[in-house]
C-alpha cells in the first residue's frame, strides 16, 4: 500500500520554499548594496567659498520673526526680494523677545551678512557670525521689536 502525501504538508513545503527563496533574494540585494556603498562612498555636499560659474552672486537667506508681530517676516521678505536677495524661507524664531534685529552670517563669507544688514539699515554691531557646514543658507535675519526703524524700500 502506498501512502499519498498529505495536502497540508505539501502546502507547508511550498510556503517554506517560497519564504526561503524570497529571503535569499533579499539577502543578495542587501549584500550588493553593501558592496556598492563600500566601492562608491557617499559624496557630501559642501558649499564653496569662492564664486564659481555654478554658484551665482545671489545671497540666499531666511527671515525669522523674533518679535511676535504677526506677518512681519512675510512683510520683510518682500522688501528683501525687491533689493535682490533670495529669501528661501520664513518663519518664527525660537523666542519672541528679540529687541534689536540681528543678521546672522551662516557661512565664513561674512560680507554677505553685511550687505543684508546695510539693505535693512541694521547696525554692523548686530551682525553675528555663526557658521555651520550643515547650513546651506548664507544669512539669517531675525526681526526684533525695532522693525519699525528698518528700511522698507
Amino acid at each position: 500500500m502506498s501512502e499519498q502525501p498529505d495536502k497540508s504538508t505539501s502546502a507547508n513545503s511550498l510556503f517554506l520554499n517560497s519564504a526561503i527563496g524570497f529571503l535569499s533574494v533579499l539577502l543578495l540585494a542587501l549584500v550588493i548594496a553593501l558592496f556598492t556603498r563600500i566601492i562608491y562612498p557617499r559624496i557630501f555636499n559642501e558649499r564653496t567659498e569662492l564664486t564659481t560659474e555654478l554658484i551665482g552672486n545671489i545671497i540666499q537667506l531666511e527671515v525669522l520673526n523674533g518679535c511676535g508681530e504677526p506677518g512681519i517676516a512675510n512683510n520683510f521678505t518682500g522688501v528683501l526680494r525687491k533689493n535682490g536677495f533670495d529669501v528661501v524661507e520664513t518663519g518664527n524664531f525660537e523666542r519672541f523677545d528679540v529687541e534689536k534685529t540681528m543678521v546672522i552670517a551662516r557661512s565664513s563669507y561674512v560680507d554677505n551678512a553685511y550687505r543684508v544688514a546695510a539693505a535693512l539699515g541694521v547696525s554692523e554691531e548686530y551682525v553675528i557670525r555663526e557658521e555651520s557646514p550643515d547650513f546651506y543658507l548664507d544669512v539669517t535675519v531675525v526681526l526684533g521689536r525695532d522693525y519699525n526703524e528698518l528700511n522698507t524700500n
